[in-house]
């Protein structure tokens, strides 16, 4: 399988030399034929374009871990990258935890996550590490498993290898710290120099199929999905579900009430075991799925993206409620870490889609009512508090003002969720629950990641509660919170940067976008005037005491945060935006929420806000930024 010197030379004979160095590295480390034949090829056909793009960078070890195309080269997903940063990681976490070497590996179904899973798992072995291995005999797990796998074991590191709803070519590598949460700075900063230090594979972290089999013998390597997943649903009894409760059929006859569907992902599995064991839940009598959609397919063949949240992404479940007479589908992603639904609107009889912040807000509602419940004396000692990132609904913040309970937001990412919960919880706080818009909700008394299985168990809790016993609708629901709460609605979307570097220059542009006397801009065309500013790439904030921001400042990301309000009739609503760079995609995503007296104002409001920010700030005439929005 290794290239001899020779070979490796007569390769690199047509390219560049500030290529050759790194290709030969590659040849060097790499011991999977089929990358090594990849790049082979890319030489022969002197594809210098795409070796640039593979080769020029290494792929960037961030709070989410990896994530990135499968393909060979330092800057994709394959065997070797995953090789270096399992090492690079044993290596931080031996310096972290000297005295607790244990591991969580976990993979999903995408093409490759087997091998990569093993291929982490055997470094780990042989780094020292103890492993509990979630997937026996080619099974499948969800995300939450592993963070959750943390937590039972006491781990002190926890690796899931899947790409969640990204297209088929992708995958990922997620790295969750010893408290079952996904890492924060300086982790991420420190794992990835320990990366950049422990780059030469060890000879025996190839021999993944033998040192598994060893580690088996020696009970290094524990087979653990059973376990986990038994004191899974117990957790789930134990916390989540109320004592006796049942949602099955009780009248002979009755028709199915819900749609589910995995997304050709990994969640009909675990969703069908605990519906039956924990909600006595019956398939084609309670619930039905979406048949083509239930086997886990890498391919994803009845999707054009596998993503919950995209436009036509739920039509297949809509089609399947329609047939079936029934008013709700609900639906997870294809690692089963997020959930949406779509339901029948009782006024338009159409199928709608809740928004992110919509589930959110329905959630938080109902754990608010179950708290409210909950015997004085407990109430006392646990204060509630519920989370959202900044980029969520504000709606949660308002209902936390008038219902009297803590609430705080945190910077996008269940890494800064999860662990600002573990903070609160440590405070004496009660925290049932937090969430983003992007359809992740989180559970605490679970693990502190989001968590689609449970947001499914919690939300048919609610819906069976609120619409099947006491004839609401969900929009019922919605308009209560509305009245006690006001009226939010949000209209978010993004830009396309091709050009990366154009991200700085946009924000700098608004940055400079004001008056001398003033340190922040005034007012945006002549439709809104700036209320407060917050900026937290250069630490600034308007309103607080020496303006500094109350959330972490991060100079190597570009992120701001204003309020608005209409220059004309401003009693009329306001408008809270922010626009941030994506970490991930090549995107400027601006998130916008209105709140005003009715719905129709807030969605005008919304939506004007979008077309002034476009008109001012992001027109294709003055950035070159395209949008389908």
């Amino acid at each position: 399988m290794t290239l001899s010197d020779q070979e490796i030379e007569n390769l690199l004979s047509s390219i560049p030399e500030d290529l050759k160095e790194k290709i030969r590295v590659w040849f060097r480390y790499d011991d999977n034929q089929e990358t090594v034949d990849e790049v082979k090829e890319l030489c022969v056909n002197k594809s210098l374009d795409e070796l640039h793009k593979r080769f020029d960078q290494r792929i960037v070890f961030g709070t989410a871990g990896l994530r990135s195309r499968m393909e060979a080269g330092f800057n994709r997903m394959n065997a070797l990258t995953v090789l270096q940063s399992t090492q690079g990681l044993a290596s931080y976490i031996k310096s972290q935890f000297p005295s607790n070497l244990t591991a969580v590996v976990g993979h999903d179904h995408r093409y490759h996550s087997k091998e990569f899973a093993q291929i982490t798992a055997a470094v780990f072995l042989n780094a020292g590490f103890k492993v509990y291995y979630l997937n026996p005999n080619d099974e499948f797990v969800h995300t939450p498993m592993v963070p959750f796998g943390i937590n039972l074991y006491s781990a002190s590191i926890g690796v899931m290898i899947t790409a969640s709803h990204n297209p088929e070519m992708d995958n990922g590598y997620k790295v969750y710290y010893n408290n079952g949460c996904q890492i924060i700075p300086p982790h991420d900063k420190n794992i990835a120099e320990c990366i950049e230090k422990n780059l030469e594979p060890l000879s025996d972290n190839w021999n993944t199929e033998a040192v598994i089999s060893k580690a088996i013998e020696n009970v290094k390597l524990i087979y653990s999905k059973e376990d986990v997943l038994q004191q899974y649903m117990l957790n789930l009894d134990k916390y989540i579900i109320p004592k006796n409760i049942s949602l099955g059929t009780t009248i002979k006859g009755k028709k199915p009430w819900f749609v589910y569907t995995p997304m050709h992902g990994v969640g009909y599995q675990i969703f069908h075991r605990i519906s039956s064991t924990c909600l006595n839940l019956v398939e084609d009598i309670d619930y039905v799925c979406v048949k083509e959609q239930i086997v886990p397919d890498p391919s994803f063949p009845t999707v054009s993206f596998p993503n919950p949240e995209e436009k036509g992404a739920l039509d297949l479940g809509i089609k399947y409620a329609k047939k079936h007479n029934i008013d709700l589908v609900v639906a997870n992603d294809p690692d089963a870490d997020r959930f949406s639904v779509a339901v029948r609107n009782p006024l338009t009889d159409e199928f709608q889609q809740l928004t992110g912040n919509e589930i959110g807000f329905l959630f938080a509602y109902f754990l608010w009512e179950q708290y409210s419940m909950l015997p004085a004396d407990f109430k006392d000692k646990f204060p509630l508090a519920m989370i959202n990132s900044t980029v969520s609904s504000q709606m949660i913040k308002k209902m936390a003002e008038v219902e009297g309970f803590y609430y705080e937001d945190t910077l996008t990412g269940f890494k800064w969720i999860g662990n600002k919960a573990r903070e609160l919880e440590k405070e004496g706080y009660y925290v049932p629950f937090g969430f983003e818009e992007a359809i992740g909700y989180m559970f605490p008394k679970m693990e502190c990641d989001k968590d689609g299985i449970t947001a499914t168990v919690v939300f048919l809790q609610a819906y069976y509660g609120w619409c099947m016993n006491n004839k609401q609708s969900l929009f019922d629901i919605i308009e209560t919170g509305f009245k006690k709460y006001g009226v939010f609605k949000e209209y978010n979307g993004y830009y396309i940067v091709n050009d990366l570097s154009l991200t700085k220059i946009i924000f700098d542009n608004i940055r400079e976008n004001k008056n001398d006397k003033e340190k922040y801009v005034s007012h945006i065309g002549t439709e809104f005037k700036v209320i407060t500013f917050r900026d937290l790439t250069l630490g600034y904030q308007s309103d607080t005491i020496g303006n500094v921001p109350t959330l972490p400042v991060d100079p190597s990301s570009q992120m701001i945060t204003m309020t608005i309000i209409p220059t004309s009739l401003p009693e009329n609503g306001s408008v809270r935006f922010t626009i941030r760079g994506s970490g991930t995609e090549p995107k400027l995503k601006v998130y916008i929420e209105a709140n005003a007296k009715t719905e129709a104002e807030a969605n005008r409001l919304a939506k004007l806000t979008w077309d002034v920010l476009k008109r001012e700030w992001f027109s294709s005439e003055k950035t070159g930024l395209t949008t389908n929005f």
